[in-house]
């Protein structure tokens, strides 16, 4: 897909954690002691939604308004660290937002702020503006990250969103406080639960109530969607009607930083030009893998992918894949470090012996990949009356195996050209190879020779069938 083009405008802190271990309370009061062994600083508020977009390939700029001191200096140092465009707009008089966590055994034990939160003054308002006007046509979409810290005063946001809307460029916008007019013409906002509460006035506890919300937000502040997060029950819409998906139950974490993230995949997903619904899907694969991270954390697409095939139990075809498709996901797992194990044969008649072979081969590493032999190449090694099985059924029976990750089928006399596309991490062969020459070795990284288990083989079963019959 091509890069997403995103602007996002709002709030911008840093995020400063002190990770430790607690073993004793303090003798001068009741709280814990905590020894600290590591010091991290990360983007924060709107910088988070920055990193997010930024984990998910897009092309990104923020405009905002910082402070002219050493926490504004930091903060430019870590976009120093991203491709991202940045027009940061120093006040002398302002603090830039810094928020310090203590973490101790995976849980956050203090936090302590220090930060501006009046307005902006008129004069930065006037230049964030005029660098809106100047760039906003070059961008898909447009995000702002409202963290009530004075950046988005009520007559910017006011400004940004009608100049979009000129240009018909879609602004999502995460809200801060309860007047939601504030945002008028956006086209979705992203409060959770409790912040549509407050927002629309309407108690959620039902179908009935959820949708009142929703439509009452959706007048406040002219939405073309309204939406509500809803925690571990995921996201509703309304748009005409309402439209629910919810999310899957995992361990969380940390929550921090979650809301962040997903402003930025229905960003990213509305650039890419997919509708609202696989966007709010995709948005709540994205909070899934965040909030089992601690801090502010970031989803890469590599990793959402592997959060989707962990959650649902995919069907067998998905695991027979052709040339094309075999080399898209190799990649994927590639990025994931993966190590992957490449393995080929006829398979025709499957029987223990194959079974032990396959569980072996896939110990050696995190993916096993057969190359399974096609109807005519099994003819041509193993004489017309072979195979017994066609490729289709000899396929989906060896993906149907727990230790087989993937099956592709090839044509050729070696499967050389497959393990030339994969570059398999170990390449496996069975033990008859013992001081023969293992067609791919010369590309993977290592080969690996597996002893067959005695008495169990095909043309032995088939000696089997053929002698009870008769």
């Amino acid at each position: 897909m091509n890069k997403s083009k995103i602007l996002v405008i709002g709030d911008l802190m840093i995020d400063h954690y002190l990770w430790g271990s607690v073993n004793r309370i303090s003798p001068e009061a009741p709280v814990p002691v905590v020894d600290i062994v590591k010091e991290t600083t990360v983007l924060g508020g709107a910088g988070n939604v920055v990193n997010n977009l930024y984990a998910l390939d897009c092309e990104v700029c923020v405009l905002s308004v910082i402070g002219d001191d050493e926490a504004g200096e930091e903060l430019r140092e870590l976009f120093v660290a991203i491709d991202v465009d940045v027009y940061l707009i120093e006040e002398s008089k302002r603090k830039t937002s810094k928020k310090s966590r203590v973490i101790a055994s995976h849980s956050q034990v203090a936090r302590y702020d220090n930060e501006s939160k009046e307005d902006i003054s008129s004069n930065s308002e006037y230049i964030l503006y005029s660098n809106f006007i100047d760039i906003c046509a070059d961008f898909d979409t447009v995000l702002l990250s409202d963290y009530g810290k004075g950046v988005l005063t009520d007559s910017l946001t006011a400004k940004l969103i009608k100049y979009a809307n000129s240009i018909d460029k879609k602004v999502l916008i995460d809200p801060k406080g309860k007047d939601y007019s504030k945002y008028a013409g956006a086209y979705l906002l992203t409060p959770n639960k409790k912040e549509a509460i407050e927002a629309s006035g309407v108690e959620i506890k039902d179908d009935k109530t959820l949708i009142e919300s929703l439509k009452k937000l959706q007048y406040i502040a002219d939405l073309s969607v309204s939406l509500i997060t809803l925690s571990e029950d995921g996201i509703a819409i309304y748009d005409d009607k309402l439209i629910m998906r919810p999310t899957v139950a995992r361990e969380v974490y940390d929550v921090t930083g979650a809301g962040d993230t997903v402003l930025a995949s229905l960003g990213y997903c509305l650039a890419q030009g997919k509708d609202i619904v696989e966007a709010i899907e995709f948005a709540n694969l994205s909070a899934g893998v965040v909030v089992g991270k601690l801090g502010s954390a970031t989803a890469t697409l590599e990793e959402i992918e592997e959060y989707r095939a962990s959650l649902h139990k995919t069907s067998i075809e998905h695991h027979i894949q052709s040339f094309t498709e075999i080399e898209i996901e190799v990649a994927r797992l590639k990025k994931l470090g993966k190590k992957i194990v490449f393995t080929n044969g006829c398979f025709d008649i499957l029987h223990r012996g194959h079974v032990s072979y396959l569980d072996i081969a896939k110990s050696f590493g995190d993916v096993l990949i057969l190359g399974l032999n096609s109807d005519s190449s099994v003819r041509k090694l193993k004489g017309d009356s072979r195979p017994i099985n066609t490729q289709d059924d000899r396929a989906f029976v060896l993906a149907g195996l727990q230790s087989v990750d993937f099956v592709t089928i090839f044509s050729e006399d070696t499967p050389y050209d497959l393990i030339e596309m994969i570059k398999p991490d170990v390449l496996v062969k069975g033990g008859d190879y013992e001081g023969k020459e293992v067609v791919g070795s010369n590309i993977a990284k290592e080969v690996k020779l597996v002893q067959f288990v005695d008495g169990k083989s095909t043309s032995k079963t088939i000696d089997k069938i053929q002698n009870s019959s008769c």
